[in-house]
């Protein structure tokens, strides 16, 4: 008797595995955390509660984030379960201080859950189809594959489509602006400090750089670049040569479960005849 395999939220044949498995979507990755920073309430929050603000633990704390998405990704059911709980325990224990109102709030707020949650989604969503990835149906595919993964941290729903973010976004952007931690958070990003590797702090600023380049122009105009639409195509003509050199690169080492995925999607679009999954693994 055949059993089944336990695919988790998504499996091979998800746009949410094809799209990171890519590199690229390292560049989304800190994407997101730029755009998290536009947010004065999460910004506070995330500043008065996280090692990613201290140089002995910066390092450590960003690599939990990753193997946290890696499992809520390609793990089991049972092992995105048992990080989802551990996730939302340690958010249910955590409070910030915001001093706009002068009122403490708890870090599992609904309001800033659903912030982190869009600026990931949205960042790895744009990221995938202007790298040539995925095209914009199949980018309103991932949004809405990605409900799954903010019930993971708590949330009942969240946006699950292009449309739907850009009204998520418009409604919420009056709240935004550039505190001093996100100052911090930025400059962190392009001089990284601690016991990051070498190679780490090398690589970093350069994604960054790229990062900061793909922002929308709103936001990028709220850290003071230039918002013009030559930014945009420059950045997308960038995602795109990135996304062309790492499609020869050879395989890195990665986990049980991203190693099975490639194999697993590989496979599929053998089946399929669609374009060969990369051969590196992204965020």
């Amino acid at each position: 008797m055949r059993v089944s395999q336990d695919n988790g939220l998504f499996g091979p044949g998800s746009v949410t595995w094809r799209v990171h498995l890519e590199p690229v979507l390292f560049v989304a990755g800190l994407r997101a955390l730029l755009i998290q920073s536009l947010h004065p309430r999460v910004m506070r929050g995330t500043y008065q509660n996280s090692a990613l603000f201290d140089p002995r633990k910066a390092w450590g704390r960003f690599q939990r984030t990753v193997q946290f998405v890696g499992t809520r990704t390609f793990g089991s059911t049972a092992e995105v379960e048992k990080a989802g709980r551990r996730v939302r325990r340690m958010h249910s224990s955590m409070r910030g201080y915001d001093p706009d109102t002068n009122s403490t709030f708890r870090l599992d707020e609904p309001a800033g859950l659903l912030w982190v949650h869009c600026t990931e989604a949205e960042s790895y969503a744009d990221v995938a189809q202007r790298a040539g990835i995925v095209t914009g149906a199949e980018a309103d595919e991932y949004l809405a594959e990605s409900v799954r993964a903010a019930k993971v941290v708590g949330l009942d729903d969240a946006p699950s489509s292009r449309a739907q973010m850009r009204e998520y976004f418009d409604r919420v952007r009056p709240e935004l602006a550039v505190t001093d931690e996100a100052r911090k958070a930025v400059g962190n990003l392009f001089a990284p400090k601690g016991d990051a590797p070498t190679a780490a702090k090398l690589a970093i600023p350069a994604v960054a750089s790229l990062s900061l380049a793909t922002l929308p122009r709103w936001a990028r105009r709220m850290y003071g670049l230039p918002g013009a639409p030559t930014t945009d195509i420059g950045a997308t003509v960038a995602l795109r040569a990135l996304r062309g050199v790492t499609d020869l690169l050879p395989d890195v080492p990665a986990t049980p479960d991203v190693e099975r995925a490639r194999q697993l999607v590989r496979d599929v679009r053998h089946v399929s005849g669609a374009r060969p999954v990369p051969r590196l693994v992204g965020g």
